[in-house]
């Protein structure tokens, strides 16, 4: 399934995008296999630890990861207290998921914590890569790196698919609603806000994923897990809310100095960017 979805969602981005690679610099080539890398094992290891795990339990585990890389990147004290109300929220999910399902399989909870640590390290390298490589193209080549990555352990179940071509159809559904949008949406956040705020923000996952199975698959909901789901939106609107406001006529925290408007200002360019080089753009 994690070969199939991210093999899927690179051929879609690489349709869209059609990256001019030829111009790429070493950095940004290195940024890109580094990101695609991540993205490998996040994916593959989230798909073990759901495996082994509750859906609840694996994505309480997982989402350590994000919380902790908010916690070492906010610089405010009200960062470090809104994430800390999305720590209590996310712990009394995995405290619901403790009652009911009794003891965890513990490879499973190894599988989500590398799955976390992929997350944060996700993140990072996303803002890297939405940094030196304009447009969607670099997030194409990872995920076809990251394809590259999975397959040889996904090989076996892609026979499976092929054999069955009717798996095929919900597999594209999977690869667009859970790679391809999702992750072009989270680049370019990512250029727009800093990694403390972004990685809190993505709190809302496990939250609407809970919710979503309360409300479609109709999988009961008790009052710990509203309490959690009322700490974590509490805290994902916190930090909305008190996230300073950039002054016109300023960049964006992330926006690389190379993108479009900027090469516009300075002369430089046409319509496609793909080929210039970070060192090419002074200022």
């Amino acid at each position: 399934m994690t070969t199939l979805r991210l093999g899927m969602a690179a051929i879609l981005l690489l349709l869209v995008s059609r990256p001019r690679i030829a111009g790429w610099t070493r950095a940004q080539w290195r940024s890109v296999a580094t990101f695609g890398v991540i993205m490998a094992g996040m994916n593959g290891s989230f798909y073990l630890s759901i495996e082994r795990l509750p859906l609840s339990a694996a994505v309480a585990i997982e989402f350590v990861g994000p919380l902790v890389l908010s916690a070492v990147l906010s610089r405010r004290a009200i960062d470090l207290a809104w994430v800390s109300l999305a720590v209590v929220g996310i712990g009394l999910l995995g405290v619901e998921s403790l009652t009911q399902t009794g003891s965890l399989d513990p490879l499973g909870v190894l599988f989500a914590v590398i799955a976390g640590s992929f997350w944060a390290l996700y993140i990072v390298s996303s803002a890297h890569v939405g940094q030196r490589v304009p447009g969607t193209g670099g997030l194409a080549i990872a995920l076809a790196f990251a394809t590259v990555v999975v397959a040889p352990l996904g090989m076996s179940g892609l026979t499976v698919a092929f054999e069955q071509p009717l798996l095929l159809l919900p597999t594209l559904g999977v690869a667009l609603l859970c790679s391809a949008i999702p992750y072009t949406l989270e680049l370019a956040a990512l250029r727009r806000l800093p990694r403390s705020v972004f990685g809190i923000l993505l709190s809302l996952e496990p939250i609407i994923a809970v919710l979503s199975g309360w409300i479609l698959l109709g999988q009961s909901t008790g009052r710990l897990r509203l309490a959690a789901i009322a700490l974590v939106i509490t805290a994902s609107i916190g930090t909305i809310v008190t996230t300073p406001k950039i002054p016109r006529g300023t960049q964006p925290p992330l926006e690389p100095a190379y993108s479009p408007q900027r090469l516009q200002e300075r002369g430089v360019g046409g319509e496609s960017t793909d080929h210039v080089r970070p060192q090419d753009v002074v200022g």
